[in-house]
């Protein structure tokens, strides 16, 4: 494939990469906004900028009839926006909060954790999220996506920055030092307390995962996520 890096940070610069190691050509690397020359008629989109400049990025990206995938967190207030567009010009979105193999099989479970402790009432549930200090959106993508699994699955109504109350789900964004990415997810109760737990080691699994759905949504038309190109 020809691929266009839109976003050129650490992140971009790993699924360069990995890109040519699994043999595609990259044939655009764009710190600002795209235009339909710069993209050098790229068959995919990678965008990882900042919350920022996401929107017109992949806008631009769409409607010259280029697939976008899109790890940039922070301007989801917008997305529904950028999937009518996707839509409207029979092209191809997929937004992922996190691409790691790992992070998707732990969205599932925690689904799957929400159902089994929905009618469990001596618990509580609190998230809980620890990133890098040069992260700039707080909480993360990846601790919203959690949320918003649980709540789908419990009598959680809303997530906020903030300790859990009532049928306000809580999550605490710490930011420390170079860490990757670390989510957890506690159920507590007056005498004990489930946990699970993804940690990330290093960024590769993220853009790895990038790069293979750029690879299944080339042909595609519509909206998509992690969980159609892993068939979760």
């Amino acid at each position: 494939m020809k691929i266009a890096l839109v976003g050129y940070g650490k992140m971009g610069k790993i699924i360069d990469e990995i890109s040519q190691n699994r043999r595609h050509e990259v044939v655009a690397r764009l710190k600002e906004t795209p235009t339909k020359e710069s993209l050098n008629d790229a068959d995919v989109v990678i965008e990882f900028s900042n919350p920022e400049a996401a929107f017109e990025n992949i806008k631009v990206c769409l409607e010259n009839k280029i697939p976008v995938i899109c790890g940039t967190t922070g301007w989801l207030d917008k997305k529904a926006e950028i999937e009518r567009i996707a839509v409207e010009q029979n092209s191809a979105f997929l937004y992922g909060s996190n691409f790691s193999l790992g992070v998707n099989l732990f969205f599932a479970l925690n689904e799957k954790l929400a159902k089994l402790m929905n009618n469990v009432d001596e618990y509580q549930c609190q998230l809980e999220e620890i990133h890098h200090i040069h992260k700039k959106d707080a909480p993360s993508g990846t601790a919203i996506s959690i949320a918003e699994g649980i709540i789908e699955n419990s009598k959680y109504e809303a997530w906020k920055m903030d300790e859990t109350k009532d049928k306000e789900l809580g999550i605490f964004a710490i930011r420390e030092d170079e860490v990757p990415g670390t989510h957890s997810v506690f159920y507590r109760s007056e005498v004990d307390e489930i946990e699970i737990k993804h940690t990330a080691f290093n960024r590769n699994g993220f853009a790895l995962g990038a790069v293979i759905a750029a690879e299944w949504i080339v042909g595609k038309q519509g909206v998509f996520s992690m969980k159609d190109v892993l068939g979760l």
